[in-house]
């Protein structure tokens, strides 16, 4: 029989898996808010709980703010054997809210953590799954070219793990972004620019522990430099988001 999945939700990740699961040959029945939202080959429904029913994969594709409520919604309609997938990038907790909705239903929840960007990957976007459903999720979904591994059982290991890589990358891109943005206005920009691409094509393993280690060796020094550092953007009209952060956090090792 064709796997059923439901994709709730069809904005750029939704609708470029939904895109990639209808190549798959898998029968897909979409669902979002916007009704001009929608996929070639997709069946269209008229509601979360209409696009769940009889499916044996339910991805919830929304926004964190929305999820529980999405949910809510479909609960009435789920059956013993249905996997509710959660890809929304959202705190454990809320993870273990999901479970608590899910659980009472029969179906099984998979806690999914997409750890790329889904434009240009797909279903093929790397991801990790926990929670009752992870197994199930990857054995229904791994066959038609999703790339899932399963990092435990609890709702909310998948989710733990990708906001602690969350708080590497995104803070490195705005720490980036504001010596850049800075270096701008100081006429620097290639200068600095070239710096930082040397800096990280040269960083290894070894980088990690040189980090830290400096940083806690060196707090109170370090403090007072990216303190000067914040000086200098509020002198080009700049408020020193990061800088200051960093500033704070090593305050803490003082």
């Amino acid at each position: 029989m064709m796997l059923r999945v439901a994709v709730l939700g069809l904005g750029e990740a939704g609708s470029t898996i939904a895109h990639d699961l209808v190549r798959a040959g898998v029968e897909v029945v979409g669902y979002d808010p916007i009704p001009e939202k929608t996929v070639p080959g997709i069946r269209r429904a008229s509601s979360e709980a209409e696009a769940a029913c009889g499916a044996e994969v339910i991805l919830s594709v929304n926004w964190a703010r929305v999820a529980l409520e999405v949910a809510h919604r479909v609960a009435p309609v789920l059956t013993p054997g249905q996997v509710f997938a959660d890809l929304n990038t959202a705190a454990p907790a809320l993870k273990r809210a999901l479970q608590g909705v899910i659980a009472p239903t029969g179906a099984l929840l998979a806690d999914i953590a997409l750890m790329s960007p889904v434009p240009g990957k797909g279903l093929k976007t790397p991801s990790l799954a926990s929670g009752p459903g992870a197994l199930a999720y990857a054995g229904r979904m791994g066959p038609l070219g999703a790339v899932v591994e399963v990092v435990g059982e609890e709702p909310g290991a998948a989710a733990t793990r990708k906001l602690l890589r969350s708080i590497f990358f995104k803070g490195l891109a705005a720490a980036v972004g504001e010596a850049l943005e800075a270096a701008q206005r100081l006429g620097l920009e290639a200068e600095i620019r070239a710096n930082i691409a040397q800096s990280l094509e040269e960083a290894n393993a070894a980088l990690i522990d040189r980090l830290v280690e400096g940083s806690l060796r060196h707090a109170k020094r370090r403090q007072e430099e990216m303190l000067a550092a914040a000086a200098l953007l509020e002198e080009v009209g700049l408020e020193p988001v990061m800088a200051r952060a960093t500033a704070r956090w090593l305050e803490r090792w003082r």
